[in-house]
């Protein structure tokens, strides 16, 4: 049984949602081979012949390839498929977008978002934000996958990879084009693999009043900037802060929610975060039924306090 990976990368190097989906799709079968996309990616596709357990690296390049496009990217990954028995993508957003079309094209249930690999045909996934797990068993003959990388580790580097160019043209014109791209640039690590989080919900009244609260305390502590959906809806933050259900799903070593009361929602995206740190006025927020450390105070004091102890240590 052979198992291929659509890499998660940024044309020079792969992200470690790539290193985690390759742990789930070693748990599947020994036999996996990493499919590379893009336009300008070979540097990519060298980072990825060096994960241990890669059997080959595929490497596709065109310019219909450079933004991910789900027809794009379809018109490789199906034939591709003839040698496969299953396919396997973080659930970023571009493998969200795509895997649900190479699904249909092929005729097969796809299987979002899974936790954990059981056998080569059952996997355990969540359900109702998170609040059950669902143990799915396939029997399709080809298995589309998304996994959640923040519950698998990171393969090991050392492996030695061959990596092999193919074909990467589309098979038609499609309607769909790339029209624009809308990225906030910031020298913050990035959400979804950041080591600490801090974040901020609706509580902090205004966009003005996120930043003032949320930024100097991330720069302190070298950590990304989140936000409850309500903090997102209410403009006061940007949408690819959100963390939650709808949003980004994280696990860092720290998670600092502040003015979050905690909706299932949200719930869903951070709670297996392994020390999880809620400041909020009220003492009934259900935030606090998950936090390892909970304290009921105005942000407008607990806050500047912590920056004055951080600068102090």
């Amino acid at each position: 049984m052979a198992v291929l990976v659509i890499a998660d990368h940024d044309n020079s190097t792969v992200r470690d949602t790539t290193n985690k989906t390759i742990t789930a799709a070693l748990a599947v079968s020994p036999e996996v081979d990493v499919l590379v996309l893009g336009e300008g990616a070979a540097g990519a596709a060298e980072a990825a012949a060096k994960i241990a357990g890669v059997r080959k690296v595929l490497l596709a390049e065109s310019p219909e390839l450079g933004r991910l496009l789900a027809e794009a990217v379809a018109d490789v990954v199906v034939p591709l498929m003839e040698g496969y028995d299953a396919l396997l993508t973080p659930a970023t957003a571009a493998g969200k977008n795509f895997s649900p079309r190479i699904a249909a094209l092929l005729d097969v249930m796809q299987i979002s978002d899974v936790i954990e690999v059981v056998d080569a045909n059952t996997f355990v996934r969540p359900i109702y934000a998170g609040n059950a797990l669902e143990t799915v068993q396939s029997s399709d003959p080809k298995k589309v996958i998304t996994v959640r990388p923040t519950t698998f580790k990171a393969a090991a580097e050392g492996g030695s990879a061959p990596v092999e160019a193919i074909s990467a043209k589309p098979a038609a014109p499609h309607q769909a084009k790339f029209v624009s791209d809308e990225v906030v640039k910031s020298d913050r690590p990035e959400l979804s693999a950041a080591k600490i989080v801090v974040s901020g919900g609706r509580a902090l009244g205004s966009a003005e009043e996120f930043h003032k609260v949320m930024d100097p305390l991330a720069d302190k502590l070298g950590a990304a900037v989140g936000a409850s959906r309500a903090a997102v809806d209410a403009g006061y933050a940007p949408n690819d802060y959100q963390v939650g259900q709808t949003g980004k799903v994280v696990a860092p070593a720290l998670y600092i929610a502040i003015g979050i009361s905690g909706a299932i929602q949200h719930l869903a995206g951070m709670k297996d975060s392994k020390t999880i740190v809620a400041i909020n006025k009220d003492p009934d927020a259900p935030i606090f039924q998950v936090a390892d450390y909970g304290l009921v105070a105005d942000y407008k004091t607990a806050v500047p306090e912590l920056m004055a102890e951080l600068e102090k240590g």
